[in-house]
């Protein structure tokens, strides 16, 4: 069994929040709805987009504007989303460290896919698992789908948001939590991630002791 990584998408590998932001402002501007503040947008981010829209309209049909959003996102999703930077490097080396890359999102597994070709990852990673009917993170059952998908032994589980951290240490991975995301240092601390850092530098040398394990 390959040691593998597994990677949040949103807020991890790829810096998505402002067309995620854009959809969303669109569904809600059509349903007249009001829309959440940039740091409510934050924090609803990792989230089944279900419950988003519940948190910010109570009153509303959830699942309709699930639906209505993602037709939207489909069509908009790489406007203007990028890999962070250095990612595909990071990425690339990691595999010519004979490590298997997976990712685990809250997304569809078919919108992840698509969102990791249009930013040019896709051929980076071994497998892209969503939830698909899964309970969602922070319960570690994305996480576990996506190991057992490459048939790997987990490592890491790297992510920006409390609830990667959740479900990775409930996955029994070690936790990478990194602080560009929409969580912030101090929120990411309260779930004691066995590291966090400003960046993904540390994270090969970090892999190749945990791997020897």
């Amino acid at each position: 069994m390959k040691p593998t990584v597994v990677f949040d998408l949103d807020g991890t590998l790829v810096d998505s929040l402002a067309d995620i932001t854009a959809s969303f402002h669109h569904v809600l501007r059509e349903a007249g709805l009001p829309r959440p503040t940039d740091a409510e947008m934050a924090d609803l981010i990792g989230r089944p987009l279900a419950e988003m829209f519940r948190r910010v309209a109570p009153a509303a049909d959830a699942e309709a504007l699930s639906e209505a959003y993602r037709r939207h996102y489909r069509a908009h999703m790489a406007d203007r989303s990028r890999p962070y930077p250095g990612v595909p490097e990071l990425l690339g080396e990691l595999r010519r460290r004979g490590f298997a890359l997976a990712v685990a999102t809250t997304k569809r597994s078919s919108t992840a896919q698509k969102l990791a070709e249009a930013v040019g990852l896709l051929p980076l990673l071994d497998h892209v698992q969503g939830t698909d009917g899964l309970p969602p993170k922070p319960a570690p059952d994305v996480v576990l789908a996506a190991l057992a998908a490459v048939n790997g032994r987990g490592v890491c589980m790297v992510g920006d948001t409390t609830h990667d951290v959740l479900a990775g240490k409930a996955a029994g991975l070690c936790t990478y939590a990194v602080s560009w995301g929409t969580h912030p240092p101090a929120v990411l601390a309260g779930a004691e991630p066995d590291h966090l850092e400003p960046d993904l530098d540390r994270l090969p040398r970090l892999l190749a002791t945990l791997a020897l394990r």
